[in-house]
C-alpha cells in the first residue's frame, strides 16, 4: 500500500475525463440531481460486474451487451427510477442511450447504462432524453455534481480517487457510488462508477475488477436484500502512457491493489451509510484455514439481522455472533473460537474456545457505542484472513424503507 495515496478529484480525477450531473425531471425535488454522464476523452477498455439477481433491469442487459466487444467510452445514469420489471424497459433504456450517442456523436454501443431507484414504475423517456443536451453542456472537471446524480436515499455522496506507479508512470484511478439500502452485493442497489488513465487490455480488466469487487464490494451488506440494478463499471483510457498491462504479473498486481483501495474505500462507505445506521461494523476474520472460509464467516456475521439489531443496543451478545458463523456453510471448529469487541474505546474479550468469558458490561457497552465498530474473531485453525462490512439496524430503516415509493 506504500506505493497507493489517496487525492482529491473524485472520478474526474485520471487523466482524459469529464463529468455531470443534473436535475431533469424523474424526482420531484427539484433540489435533487437525477441524471449523470460521465465521459472519455477516447474510447477506453471497459468492464462491468453486475447483479447476481435473476430479475435484473433492463439498462443491465442492455449494458453486457454493449460491453462484448470489451470497449466503450461514456456512463449515463439515473436516479428516481429503477427502469426494472417496467412496461416498455429495454426500449427506453435504447431510446436514452441512442438520444446520447447522438449528441456526442458516439456509437450507442459505447455507452455504458444504468438507473436506481424504484422498481416497477414506467422510465419517463423524453424527461431523459430532451435533458441530455444539457447534461452534456454541463460536462466539467467537476466529480461532486455526479456523485450526487446517482444517489437516491443515501444520505451523503460517495467518491474517491487514488494515485500510484505501474511500468514507470504515475497512474490515477476515480470513483463514484451509491448504496445505502438493498445492500447485500453479489452485488446491491448499489452502483459504482470507476475509471482510470492506465494501459490495460479489457480481457485483464475484466478479470481485475471481478476480482476486486469480490474483495469489497460483495464483502458488505446492509440488509440482505440484493438488488436488479446493482453495477460496478470502469473505463481505462490508457492516456498515462504505461506500457499496457496484457497479463498477470507485477504491473498486474500494482494495479489490482490499487483498484482494490478505492473500491474498498466505496464499499465501506456504503456500508457505514446504511438506511437509518448509526454505526460502520467490520467484521475480521483471523487464522483461518483459507481465505474463503474466512471471509464467508466475516460476510455471514455482518449479514445476521440479530448481530445488527443487537450492535444497535451496543449490547455485547457474543452468541449471536458464533449463531451467524455455524450456518454461514463455511467450515471452522466452534471449541477453537475466540471473540472480541473493539473500537476507539477500546478492546474487550468476549468468548474463548468457544465459551464465554466473565467481562465487564459498561465497558463493553462503552466500545460498542461507537460510531465504527470491530467484530474480531480469531479461528485458530490457520494463517488467513478476510473482512466483511456492515451496518446497525435501526428503527429507522423500518420508516425509511416502510413508505420508500411515497
Amino acid at each position: 500500500m506504500d506505493n497507493i495515496k489517496f487525492i482529491e478529484g473524485g472520478i474526474t480525477a485520471p487523466k482524459g475525463f469529464k463529468a455531470s450531473g443534473i436535475h431533469c425531471g424523474i424526482r420531484r425535488n427539484k433540489t435533487k440531481r437525477d441524471l449523470a454522464l460521465i465521459l472519455a476523452d477516447n474510447q477506453c477498455s471497459a468492464a462491468a460486474v453486475v447483479t447476481t439477481n435473476v430479475v435484473k433491469a433492463a439498462p443491465i442487459w442492455l449494458t453486457l451487451e454493449n460491453l462484448k466487444d470489451g470497449y466503450a467510452q461514456a456512463i449515463l445514469v439515473n436516479s428516481g427510477n429503477a427502469n426494472a420489471c417496467a412496461p416498455g424497459g429495454m426500449e427506453a433504456a435504447k431510446a436514452c442511450v441512442e438520444t446520447a450517442a447522438r449528441v456526442l456523436e458516439l456509437k450507442p454501443s459505447d455507452i455504458i447504462v444504468n438507473s436506481t431507484g424504484v422498481i416497477g414504475q414506467p422510465l419517463p423517456t423524453t424527461t431523459i432524453t430532451d435533458a441530455i443536451p444539457e447534461l452534456v453542456s454541463a460536462l466539467s472537471c467537476d466529480s461532486q455534481p455526479t456523485a450526487e446524480a446517482i444517489m437516491t436515499t443515501d444520505t451523503f455522496s460517495k467518491s474517491a480517487a487514488v494515485e500510484c506507479e505501474i511500468g514507470g508512470k504515475k497512474i490515477i484511478f476515480g470513483g463514484i457510488a451509491k448504496g445505502s439500502g438493498m445492500i447485500h452485493p453479489n452485488m446491491a442497489t448499489m452502483l459504482a462508477f470507476l475509471t482510470t488513465d492506465c494501459n490495460i487490455s479489457p480481457e485483464i480488466l475484466r478479470e481485475a475488477l471481478k476480482d476486486s469487487v469480490n474483495r469489497t464490494y460483495n464483502r458488505i451488506s446492509v440488509d440482505g436484500d440484493t438488488s436488479t440494478n446493482d453495477m460496478t463499471a470502469i473505463l481505462a483510457s490508457g492516456t498515462a502512457g504505461n506500457p499496457q498491462i496484457t497479463k498477470k504479473g507485477a504491473d498486474y498486481d500494482a494495479f489490482l491493489m490499487a483498484l482494490n483501495a478505492i473500491n474498498l474505500k466505496l464499499a465501506k462507505d456504503i456500508a457505514k451509510d446504511g438506511e437509518g445506521a448509526t454505526k460502520l461494523i467490520t467484521c475480521k476474520v483471523n487464522s483461518a484455514g483459507c481465505e474463503e472460509e474466512a471471509a464467508a464467516l466475516a460476510k455471514s456475521v455482518i449479514s445476521s439481522s440479530l448481530v445488527k439489531a443487537a450492535m444497535f443496543g451496543s449490547d455485547a451478545n457474543w452468541g449471536r455472533v458464533l449463531c451467524a458463523m455455524g450456518y454461514s456453510g463455511a467450515g471452522f471448529d466452534p471449541a477453537k473460537v475466540d471473540v472480541s469487541f473493539s473500537s476507539k474505546t477500546g478492546r474487550i474479550g468476549v468468548c474463548k474456545q468457544g465459551m464465554g468469558l466473565a467481562f465487564d458490561e459498561t465497558l463493553a457497552k462503552a466500545i460498542l457505542s461507537r460510531s465504527e465498530v470491530i467484530i474480531e474473531i480469531d479461528l485458530n485453525s490457520g494463517v488467513q484472513s478476510a473482512e466483511a462490512y456492515g451496518c446497525d439496524l435501526t428503527y429507522d430503516y423500518v420508516k425509511i424503507n416502510g413508505d420508500y415509493r411515497t
